[in-house]
């Protein structure tokens, strides 16, 4: 007996032995390769690429289609599975990869036309450009990798096999990016279902268009939203919204520019910016890259930098008509009868048969009536996108801002950035800062609400003429010495005003708080203040709330003594979200229950789940709070006639009881670190046995939605709050000590489970450190690994 347990013993000591060594011999196999030497075809030259202690890739290269064919190689087996993923959302092939359960998302993106319009731009490339040849040699790169590097192990848990790249390729990880930028599609169709479900009446109070006494950017020109469901779907992350700020020489302790830039997206793993620092004789970026791109989005050498928020303007536009009664293959325009265009796709589907898919279209774009259920029954809906409709000259912007010299360069490469619609902010070792608002934009006819549905039978309400680039908004070496941008508004000028879906003032009216008074900036406090997680705006919703009950001495009365203890903190609140405080997740559930109070009795439960990803939503939680009276106040089907203060009453007990049933019955537990959370999820994290394997976190993370530190998230009742987004990056260039300014990614450089840099970076992130984005050999060399990269 004794005997057979000890054979037993060994026998299952053996097994872990062997089963130890096959998954370190496999992690060795699948690992990205830091060192040694690798033979790579088309290059002219030995490169070598000393990763540093953060797998940071510094490329040194004699010519530029050397260094981009090694970043396209480094960047492959790094994130060779992002950028599959990516490449497919915009060409509508996520059904192969995912299954049947991606299929309706894979249809919306067919017929937005993305893919199409890729196959247009690529076809218009001049091909002795340099951004086609670079475009090239990054590809040649990526697809060398695919040849002779290991596969990631996603592809054998998925069973695709792996396929070169092409430059359509990049065009649609570009296209997915625009769109998920864009807002109108999970507005404009519901606005218009208010309106005629409800009446006019109803949008009064909501605040739909620019409001001139919010927090707007000056300008100065000196030296039911199922789209939103589907999109929830999309295995990588959506691009939100974003701080910038650029303080001019004038305010800084050295006297040099600071620039400081967090672009906003959905959390996911891996992140999504890749950085790498490219150098030739005639080029030198330290740049931040999309999956699949080959310029970088984000960037920063010894003469400028540059980086990015969202715009947020208006470049969607959605026309309805009618159907011809015996002809369904027609439609009414100009009082005639036109046919549809369409087009035939089939889309591909893991484990079961192709489905075949028509795109109809008229002549303001697809129609989405196929793609959004709601709309199924109703007229054919089209979408008119700037995107689709101008000729992409994205990528060739993406290559001249990438090698300007100077400001006169960059300002002249942006108006080859028609959509998405971005605010570009520039710094530079001369002392310029700027601000410019990048997009096309257009006139509609006068009386007409880009906000709504449109009539599509009449070119009366189609667009009068795009706008020149000279007049959009911008700054250039303002007199107050700095620019920013948090997605809002600009500042309407001669009357002009820019429709758009803009982000509450929240932020902006915190950055300037910060920025007007101080002089003496450095890199310390820029990185600060990047930090800063306390609400300009949120006391004074507090006030509003505390108004409404402790005017009520009866409903006051009747709170029990933790209640009472809850409310007196509550009333003390600064606005600020550290881990440890408790005042944060009571004042969110029930600035929760008081919104539905207002809107779920019209609205029902799905629509108030839709209009909370709506910009004008968050736009209306202030004005709302202020508001004494309000058509949307009395509750539909009761005899009551319901008040503001009985709203906000009902919701404070609410919020109470969820938050005592979730964590406990003291107030005083309720710490903001246990209620909102962080984890960065991979699309196949979601299976449940492999979730600890791919996801990084969860982790306790301070910070909260629309405070500079953005870290948002999405209500919910019973429970915590997940942070879905938040800083994709947070980067502090100071031209003082240009070599040695700071960035953060929020997991980690590399998206292979095997590489030590998958999320070696996590911990720092959400504790708000920074490292050094390196710049300077020596540095460099110290504390890299090298991979020479040798011509075959």
């Amino acid at each position: 007996m004794i005997k057979n347990t000890k054979r037993i013993l060994v026998s299952f000591a053996l097994i872990l032995i062997v089963l130890v060594l096959l998954f370190q011999g496999i992690k060795i196999g699948l690992s990205p390769n830091y060192s040694g030497t690798e033979k790579m075809a088309g290059l002219t030259e030995t490169v070598p690429v000393f990763f540093d202690s953060y797998g940071v890739p510094h490329i040194y290269a004699t010519n530029e289609e050397d260094a981009f064919k090694a970043l396209g190689y480094v960047h492959a087996q790094d994130r060779l599975w992002q950028m599959e993923v990516l490449r497919r959302i915009g060409a509508g092939r996520l059904s192969e990869l995912f299954g049947v359960e991606l299929l309706e998302t894979d249809k919306l993106f067919l017929t937005l036309g993305i893919d199409a319009a890729s196959e247009k731009a690529v076809a218009q490339l001049e091909i002795n450009s340099e951004v086609y040849k670079l475009s090239n040699a990054y590809l040649e790169g990526v697809n060398a990798f695919i040849s002779n590097g290991p596969t990631p192990v996603e592809f054998y848990l998925t069973g695709i096999e792996k396929k070169d790249f092409e430059l359509k390729d990049i065009y649609n990880t570009v296209g997915y990016m625009a769109f998920s930028f864009a807002v109108a599609q999970r507005t404009d169709p519901l606005l218009s279902q208010i309106s005629q479900d409800l009446g006019a009446a109803y949008l009064k109070d909501l605040s739909i268009d620019y409001d001139p006494n919010t927090v707007a950017i000056v300008s100065y020109k000196g030296l039911e939203d199922q789209i939103a469901f589907l999109l929830e779907k999309v295995p990588a992350p959506q691009f939100i919204g974003s701080n910038a700020w650029v303080i001019g020489r004038e305010k800084t302790k050295r006297g040099q520019v600071i620039f400081a830039n967090d672009p906003h997206i959905g959390y996911s793993q891996p992140s999504v910016w890749y950085e790498a620092h490219l150098k030739t004789p005639n080029y030198e970026n330290y740049g931040f890259h999309l999956a699949g791109v080959p310029f970088p989005l984000l960037a920063h050498n010894r003469k400028l930098a540059y980086g990015l928020t969202m715009f947020e303007n208006d470049d969607i536009d959605f026309y309805t008509t009618q159907t011809k009664p015996n002809n369904p293959d027609q439609y009414l325009y100009e009082d005639q009868w036109i046919s549809f265009s369409t087009l035939e796709e089939t889309i591909y589907i893991k484990d079961t048969t192709p489905v075949s898919f028509k795109v109809k279209s008229t002549r303001h774009g697809p129609v989405m009536n196929e793609v959004i259920g709601a709309l199924s029954d109703q007229n054919p809906l089209s979408m008119s996108w700037v995107y689709t409709l101008n000729q992409n000259k994205v990528l060739h912007a993406l290559y001249d801002i990438s090698h300007a010299k100077e400001i006169s360069d960059f300002n002249a490469a942006l108006p080859n950035i028609h959509a998405p619609g971005l605010n570009i902010m520039y710094g530079d070792a001369k002392g310029n800062v700027a601000w410019w608002a990048t997009a096309a934009l257009y006139e509609l006819p006068e009386g007409l609400s880009s906000k709504f549905i449109l009539d599509g039978s009449t070119k009366a309400t189609e667009k009068i003429a795009y706008l020149p680039f000279s007049e959009n908004p911008k700054s250039v070496n303002p007199p107050w010495n700095y620019v920013y941008s948090a997605n809002n508004a600009p500042k309407a000028k001669d009357g002009i005003t820019y429709p758009g879906y803009y982000l509450p003032e929240n932020r902006a009216k915190r950055i300037e708080t910060l920025l007007k008074p101080k002089n003496d900036w450095d890199l310390e406090s820029a990185s600060e203040m990047m930090l800063d997680h306390t609400s300009s705006v949120n006391p004074t919703i507090v006030s509003y709330f505390m108004k409404s009950i402790k005017e009520d001495s009866t409903f006051y009365d009747g709170l029990n003594i933790k209640q009472k203890e809850a409310l007196d903190k509550m009333a003390l609140w600064k606005g600020d979200y550290p881990e440890t405080a408790s005042e944060p997740a009571l004042f969110h559930k029930w600035e929760y229950y008081f919104l539905k109070n207002i809107f779920v009795d019209e609205l029902g439960e799905e629509k108030f789940k839709a209009i909370q990803s709506t910009h004008f939503f968050k736009r209306s939680i202030a004005p709302f709070a202020a508001l004494e009276k309000s058509i949307w106040f009395d509750i539909l089907g009761t005899t009551e006639k319901e008040t503001k203060e009985i709203l906000v009453q009902r919701a404070f007990i609410t919020a109470f009881e969820d938050l005592s049933l979730s964590f406990g019955k003291d107030p005083n537990g309720w710490l903001w670190g246990l209620v909102h959370t962080v984890e960065h999820e991979h699309p196949i994290g979601k299976i449940q046995a492999l979730r600890s394997f791919f996801n990084v976190g969860p982790f306790a993370i301070d910070g909260s939605k629309e405070v500079i530190n953005n870290t948002g998230f999405s209500y919910t009742e019973m429970g915590g709050f997940k942070a879905d987004m938040g800083p994709s990056t947070r980067r502090v260039i100071d031209f003082s000590d240009i070599e040695h300014s700071i960035g953060i990614l929020p997991t980690g450089q590399s998206g292979n489970p095997f590489s030590n840099h998958y999320e070696d970076q996590a911990s720092m992130y959400r504790k708000g450190a920074f490292r050094t984005l390196l710049l300077n050999k020596n540095e460099i060399e110290k504390e890299s690994t090298i991979l020479f990269l040798k011509p075959e």
